[in-house]
């Protein structure tokens, strides 16, 4: 599944950078100079600016019998969203390997370690700048680790030895015979569209020990991966699957993937169903796993151009494909995670100007980036 929305606009806009963005915007007369700007502040103005637009467009909401349909049939409009699109949609995104450089080939044997130790070393905390936006800090002080409501883990950590990660890494799975049981390194992306984020990591990661799974809630997409020339069976499973169907088992046994992939795809689903996919999602997870998200945050320009009419729920609302979208807040995902017993590693706000220097257009985004990862132990409260 995958967002129907422009995405492709970002891919193709944002320049080559560095994590988290580094060109900034100083001088507003220099707007036009550049495609997108990063960690963009927003005034006072434009945020009451922006909920007073979501207050406009979220005061009539769609008819009962229609979200009914909307649910019952989603399978439907994705599939219809595919068969229009196919993938000429999309396009690839290799921006993944600068946020979430969990998925180059340099990172998969060691990758557990090096979080670990980031714990008690040179750690990724985040702070909050002007407005909403989150900014990263790498610190090595433990004063820093204490004071900051963002940073890793607050609780004392314990270091596994080396040993104890290499027992973890190589988990033993009793379950034979499931696709990639004999990889070491097992990556899954829900929501998987056309495979603009499968093919790259397989076309860039060349780890022998390496096995994608994608799944999303289309057929139609699973088909176009399938058909795909770079798709390889001995290195890929693609497979059709509803996040929210908790009688449908995943093909994959607990506690047997190094990372889960959910980009721009929870938000489709309904909020009420969004606990349970990403608990169950959790007991795939290795311990020591993480799952990596990118989605919608609050007041994205996407929210604010919806019309009066097609809201489904507080900001929940339906395209005029049929597929539907969810905005969340920071605390919104910290608590969904957090509930399914992961640990906080990364969750920040991009708030990025994108500009149309053509049409002399600014077009606001605010997404949020999260890395969430399960505990080496159970946590025993």
């Amino acid at each position: 599944m995958a967002d129907s929305s422009p995405e492709n606009v970002s891919a193709t806009t944002r320049d080559k950078r560095v994590q988290f963005g580094n060109r900034f915007l100083n001088d507003p007369a220099r707007v036009f100079h550049h495609n997108a700007w990063d960690n963009v502040e927003w005034s006072e103005e434009q945020e009451a600016a922006a909920e007073r637009r979501v207050r406009e467009n979220s005061a009539q909401r769609v008819p009962p019998e229609k979200q009914v349909d909307y649910e019952v049939n989603a399978h439907k409009y994705w599939n219809n969203f595919y068969k229009i699109h196919e993938n000429g949609f999309f396009k690839d995104r290799h921006w993944l390997f600068t946020e979430f450089p969990e998925l180059t080939p340099s990172q998969n044997k060691s990758n557990l370690k090096n979080l670990l130790l980031k714990d008690s070393g040179h750690e990724i905390i985040e702070h909050r700048n002007s407005g909403n936006g989150l900014g990263l800090i790498v610190s090595n002080t433990q004063e820093q680790h204490k004071t900051s409501s963002y940073s890793l883990d607050d609780k004392e950590q314990k270091h596994p030895t080396d040993e104890t990660i290499q027992n973890t890494c190589h988990l033993d799975i009793n379950t034979d015979g499931f696709p990639g049981s004999s990889s070491t390194y097992r990556i899954l992306e829900v929501g998987c569209g056309v495979g603009n984020t499968v093919f790259p990591i397989l076309h860039t990661n060349n780890d022998p020990g390496l096995f994608v799974y994608c799944c999303d809630f289309s057929a139609t997409a699973i088909d176009l991966v399938q058909t795909n020339s770079e798709y390889d069976p001995s290195r890929c499973y693609a497979f059709v699957h509803d996040l929210c169907d908790e009688e449908k088992s995943y093909p994959m046994p607990r506690e047997s993937l190094d990372i889960i992939i959910l980009i721009f795809v929870l938000s489709s689903i309904v909020p009420d169903k969004m606990q349970n996919a990403i608990t169950r999602l959790s007991y795939l997870l290795k311990p020591g796993g993480m799952i990596l998200l990118r989605d919608y945050g609050r007041y994205d320009l996407a929210q604010l151009r919806f019309k009066t009419g097609q809201c489904l729920s507080e900001n929940f609302y339906v395209r005029g494909d049929g597929t539907r979208v969810y905005f969340f807040t920071q605390d919104e995902l910290d608590t969904l995670f957090t509930t399914a017993g992961l640990e906080k590693v990364q969750n920040m706000v991009d708030h990025r100007l994108q500009v149309n220097r053509g049409k002399q257009l600014t077009m606001y985004r605010v997404w949020i980036q999260c890395k969430y990862r399960k505990p080496l132990s159970p946590n025993i409260s």
